[in-house]
């Protein structure tokens, strides 16, 4: 199989087997195959679930966005994590 990469892709490649996490590009991209496979299809979402990002998107949408930091510190509080 011949296959054609974006520029960025095949730098994230090329990267990928410099540092060491794979051997070759082929392994990468059987990695990333494989990965798919696990992955669970867009239409697999249950409707509470797709409720639940349209939701959430439109109250982006309005600025109603709370920065990850200041919730993962109110979390640890509550928690005691």
């Amino acid at each position: 199989m011949n296959l054609q990469l974006s520029p960025e892709l095949k730098r994230f490649v090329d990267q990928q087997v410099k540092v060491g996490r794979f051997s070759s590009t082929e392994e990468v991209v059987q990695a990333g195959l494989a990965r798919l496979m696990l992955d669970p299809e867009p239409e697999a979402l249950s409707p509470a679930e797709a409720k639940d990002i349209h939701v959430s998107i439109e109250q982006m949408s309005r600025g109603e966005v709370t920065d990850w930091k200041d919730h993962s510190a109110d979390a640890r509080k509550r928690f005691a994590l």
